[in-house]
Order: C-alpha cells, then sequence, then structure tokens
C-alpha cells in the first residue's frame, strides 16, 4: 500500500487527531512458533518517518519477540479503537535499545501519555509502517 515509511503521506486530519488522542493500543507480534501475541500498549506515530514506536522493557514478551527477527525484523501491528473509529498501522519492527533511540520514543510517549515511570532496561519496538487500514 505504499513506500516503507511512506505510507502516512497526506493523513486525514480525523487520523492524525486519533492518533494524538490517549487511547490504548494493542500490539501483535509472532511468538516463535508462529502464533500471535497480543498485548495492549501504548504506541506513538511519527507521521513524517512512518514510524510508530512502542516503548517497554527488553525482558518482556513483546520485546523478546521483535528481538527474534534481528536486524531484519518481524511483521508487527498496532491498532487503537474507539467506538465506530478504528485504525490498523502494519510493518516491519525492530529492537532499539541505543539511548538515543530510547529517549526519543520516551519523549513521545510523555506528550501522547504520560511521563513513563524509570526503566534502566527500556527498549523500543519500532515498527516501519508499510500498510495501514481502517481511519485514513
Amino acid at each position: 500500500m505504499g513506500d516503507a515509511g511512506r505510507v502516512i503521506v497526506d493523513p486525514s486530519p480525523e487520523f492524525l487527531q486519533f492518533w494524538t488522542e490517549r487511547h490504548l493500543c494493542f500490539l501483535v507480534t509472532p511468538r516463535r512458533d508462529g502464533t500471535p501475541h497480543v498485548v495492549p500498549v501504548g504506541v506513538t506515530i511519527d507521521v513524517e518517518q512512518g514510524i510508530a514506536r512502542v516503548i517497554c522493557s527488553g525482558t518482556s514478551q513483546k520485546a523478546r519477540n521483535v528481538e527474534a527477527g534481528g536486524v531484519a525484523g518481524v511483521r508487527a501491528v498496532v491498532s487503537q479503537v474507539d467506538g465506530r473509529r478504528w485504525s490498523s498501522l502494519e510493518g516491519v519492527a525492530v529492537l532499539r535499545s541505543d539511548a538515543a533511540s530510547v529517549a526519543d520514543a520516551e519523549t513521545r510517549y510523555a506528550a501522547r501519555y504520560r511521563v513513563p515511570r524509570e526503566n534502566p532496561r527500556r527498549v523500543v519496538v519500532e515498527i516501519t509502517i508499510d500498510r495501514r487500514l481502517g481511519l485514513s
């Protein structure tokens, strides 16, 4: 549905509003056996880069699922729903643990949700969006 990282070209005002409002989201990643692992998370999106980010502990199952994909990553989906409005963003997820990526993701999370609690094991699931469904 477009070039990776460019799928959010010309988003509607409704799409932008929906992804800045405070909503609980779901992240879907593949377990080693291929079955889906679904977990509630907070998600931020970077429209210009076409990236969705989820902060989490490096010891979490979601982090381990993404880490298993190595540098090639794994397919992942983030979704949110509010009544009749819904949106899903799909793409390739990789795990980032460098200080700059974590700090950037924490800042974005704080702007949408709240300042995250301290976590020295924090990492970022970074999804390069190549498909979007629902509200656009």
